[in-house]
């Protein structure tokens, strides 16, 4: 008998021991974990153990290699006396009574061959940048002390979150052989992430960390084991009120000779403005508490310092140190300043991270990608349509004002926008549901990407932060919200308001929210805010941010958007492999109604990450090939390059949208009613027939298409269902043509239209409407250009086949632009000009 080929040629088994431990759920094994070894893979080696006994509410939670450093195996067993030395019980044969980390931490030190304190279980390496980082200072800062021993070198890592700040640094002391570092920051609450990384990493063992929370006495440390003190500058500033003096506590921290003194989320006057930016929307004694929450409750007292001493670290801060480490995200101040050259700095943006993300994915296929989970940004801005604009414009190019438009007034439920019918059509617009958008909509052919009427937005959108001006914006949108007619929709949705002090003072803010969207697969919320949770919060879940209020500086502005690029991803979700990670929120957006101001804060947001681009396009391109925008002009949605986004920030618009409006279809109409009026006008007619390419479609086209759309309207009243399949397909066939002839005609039109920009830039005349300067001033230029004659154009007009409202706003666009463009070069387009002629009408410039 032939035995088949994968008996007589096996797979050999690699013989690579494996320990694994899993859990059940239930009340008999609570807090047990089951540690074993296997050559099999561990999720079949699992099952096979748990399949008689019809076990199926378990969970894999380690599983690791067997594998010494020396190139030996050690056993479970090993494992399960390690831990039972460590005082762990063994209730019943292989099951242990003990955590996840217990169980990892004896691996970890059966593998080393070193006895670790507490749950040192952590053994990843630093990832390629984190080397860099550390290589570079170190070089640095003995390049300084070759020269000069006693000099004490500064040095800038500018890292984005989730760089992995505190375990990197660590490492830097590490290879410097700093054994007495200080951990010095404005924010208390990053102390957890300093205390984890050096209390589970097994690279730390033996490392003693102490803070104001500890509990332990600086004065009982170990003098001959590495020290890491973790310090708030507001309590380590504060002076005795009664004596002036340092606090008597802190005397032995300025007694050290501290060998690296790191300062957390630089620089601190940056930083303090940046918080007040984003509770500016509190009231003034909620803000102080915010504030206060921030910084810690010495805020005061540390401003006063912060403006008698300056921002010099040696006179703010008088302690002696071998040499300084600056941490931060958005060091903006300090690297338009100069304060550090290119030498001292290390850059980890977020524009590093996604290349990473990419080329880790194309690199390594079959691994875990640790880059895989931070979700890439987009920002999607909208300009708003021209009744809602008019409500709240203002500033240099007429911008949205998004504070002026959710202007509140009242409290709590008694709370209701300024402009409230405006709101909620705002409302009805982030659902596609605004009658004008959605008419022009049906011109263009294509249904712009609403947030909340978007398919492919919609999930994420599931939970959602809308970042509002101030309480009363936010209980108005509440109360808003929840009106009869609104809660068909948003009813759906559970409405979080945490702004004022009703919701909670600072972080307490949060459980509510938290346990509002659970596992946030089943549920829906909009988190209303504005301000709090902005900062140093992570909620996985969070998808999108809504920008609904005006904020000035992009450190400001990114630090709130970076909220929804918080990973949010599922280890082992089957239970059955530790190692797999399901990623949930592969993209995030920013959703912003101010396109000239968003924009503006994301070319000053890359290019003061990148001062030392001598070409700010190429800084912007930078951020955008990994942060795509996309802006809506009113009627279409488009991706805006590096120009483009330099363009809007600087003249309110770009080339690219700008050329849009001329090729849009909501500029002329090519409805029944315009159509017939074209048909029953000889001149009209003849007028037409002179465009470029109408000749070729026939007079008969007019005709054509109004008579057949009637025609199957008519049939599909009358008959509607009762259309047998034969009739179907001839109705469907004639709806085909006219709509095909329809857009031919629209086509045409819009080809006529996109000339008229050519004779703006020729024409010399600027306070004139523009009908005025085609009709009266240069006619024969205007035929020239787009070959109508000047009664043609103006009969068209006059039967309405060109949109009057939409063309004044293309050609205000269009001049201002033109100005703009031209005053950035220190030229002005025309001397003195007081007036600017749009299409049919005139407006005054302001001076």
């Amino acid at each position: 008998m032939t035995k088949p080929d994968d008996e007589l040629m096996p797979e050999r088994p690699d013989g690579h021991l494996r320990i694994y431990a899993y859990s059940i759920h239930d009340e008999q094994h609570a807090g047990w974990l089951k540690v074993g070894q296997t050559t099999q893979a561990v999720k079949a080696r699992v099952a096979q153990q748990l399949k008689t006994a019809a076990v199926t509410n378990f969970e894999i939670e380690v599983d690791e290699s067997a594998l010494r450093e020396n190139g030996t195996f050690f056993r479970d067993f090993e494992v399960r006396e390690r831990l039972k030395a460590k005082g762990f019980a063994n209730p019943t044969l292989e099951w242990m009574d003990c955590s996840v980390a217990d169980v990892l931490t004896a691996i970890t030190e059966l593998r080393t061959g070193q006895a670790v304190g507490g749950t040192h279980h952590e053994t990843f390496p630093m990832r390629a940048e984190q080397r860099r980082a550390v290589e570079k200072t170190h070089d640095y800062f003995h390049s300084i002390w070759k020269e000069n021993m006693h000099a004490v070198p500064r040095f800038l890592w500018n890292a984005k979150m989730r760089f992995g700040k505190t375990f990197t640094s660590y490492h830097l002391a590490k290879a410097l052989g700093a054994t007495r570092v200080l951990v010095v920051t404005f924010k208390p609450a990053v102390e957890d992430a300093w205390a984890t990384d050096l209390l589970s990493h097994k690279d730390f063992d033996g490392w003693q960390y102490v803070s104001k929370s500890s509990g332990i006495d600086p004065a009982t440390v170990d003098e001959k084991k590495p020290l890491v003190y973790f310090g708030s500058f507001q309590d380590l500033l504060g002076r005795d009120k009664a004596t002036g003096l340092m606090k008597a506590k802190n005397e032995w921290i300025h007694a050290i000779n501290w060998d690296l003194v790191i300062f957390d989320e630089y620089h601190y006057g940056a930083w303090r403005d940046s918080a007040r930016e984003l509770f500016e929307g509190e009231d003034e004694k909620e803000a102080k508490v915010e504030l206060a929450g921030e910084y810690g409750e010495a805020l005061e007292v540390f401003d006063e310092e912060l403006d008698e001493l300056g921002s010099d670290e040696k006179d703010f801060l008088p302690i002696s140190t071998r040499a300084y480490l600056y941490l931060s995200g958005t060091p903006f101040k300090a690297l338009a300043a100069g304060e550090f050259i290119e030498e001292q700095i290390f850059n980890w943006t977020y524009t590093d991270e996604q290349q990473a993300k990419a080329e880790y994915s194309d690199k390594n296929l079959h691994h875990l990608n640790p880059y895989g989970a931070l979700p890439e940004m987009r920002l999607l801005t909208y300009q708003m349509p021209d009744e809602l604009l008019s409500i709240a414009s203002q500033g240099e190019f007429d911008e949205f004002d998004l504070n002026a438009f959710f202007a509140a007034t009242g409290v709590g439920t008694n709370s209701s926008f300024k402009h409230k019918d405006d709101v909620q059509k705002w409302l009805d617009l982030i659902r596609g549901q605004h009658s004008p958008s959605s008419i022009d909509a049906m011109k263009t052919g294509k249904k712009p990407p609403f947030p909340y009427s978007d398919t492919r937005l919609l999930p994420y959108l599931q939970h959602s932060f809308w970042f509002l001006p101030n309480v009363a914006a936010c209980h108005a949108m509440a109360n808003l919200l929840a009106e009869q007619h609104n809660a068909p929709y948003w009813g759906q949705y559970q409405v979080l308001n945490v702004a004022g002090p009703g919701a909670g003072l600072g972080l307490e803010a949060l459980p509510p929210v938290r346990r509002a969207i659970g596992k946030g697969v089943d549920t829906k919320t909009i988190t209303l805010s504005c301000g709090k949770l902005t900062t140093g919060v992570t909620v996985p879940q969070w998808a999108s941010i809504l920008m609904l209020r005006n904020l000035k500086s992009p450190e400001t502005y990114f630090q709130a958007a970076f909220r929804v690029q918080s990973p949010w991803s599922i280890r082992n979700p089957n239970g059955d492999d530790p190692h797999k990670e399901e990623v949930m929120k592969p993209v995030c957006f920013v959703f912003d109604f101010a396109p000239t101001r968003a924009l503006r804060q994301l070319s000053d947001y890359a290019i003061g990450l990148s001062p030392e681009k001598s070409n700010p396009e190429h800084a912007v391109e930078e951020l955008v090939s990994f942060l795509p925008v996309l802006a809506y002009d009113g009627a279409n949605m488009t991706q805006i390059d590096a120009g483009g986004i330099l363009d809007i920030a600087m003249a309110g618009t770009s080339a690219t949208l700008l050329a849009r409006k001329w090729e849009s279809a909501i500029l002329v109409n090519v409805d029944n009613d315009t159509l017939r009026r074209i048909m029953n006008n000889v001149s009209a007619m003849s007028a037409v027939m002179n465009i470029e390419g109408f000749r070729a479609l026939g007079d008969q086209v007019f005709e054509t298409v109004v008579n057949k759309s009637e025609s199957v309207k008519d049939t599909k009243k009358v008959k509607g269902h009762a259309l047998n399949a034969k009739e179907k397909k001839e109705l469907s066939d004639e709806e085909k043509e006219y709509k095909s002839k329809r857009k031919q005609i629209q086509e045409k039109l819009i080809k006529f239209a996109t000339r008229i920009p050519v004779f703006m830039y020729l024409t010399d005349y600027r306070e004139q409407t523009l009908k005025d300067v085609i009709t009266k001033l240069e006619p024969g230029l205007f035929k020239t250009v787009t070959g109508l004659t000047v009664e043609d154009f103006d009969l068209l007009v006059s039967l309405g086949v060109f949109n009057a409202a939409h063309m004044n706003a293309a050609v205000f666009a269009f001049r201002r632009y033109e100005d703009a463009s031209l005053s950035y070069t220190g030229i002005a387009s025309h001397e003195g000009l007081r007036r600017i002629g749009l299409y049919d009408t005139v407006v005054a410039m302001e001076h």
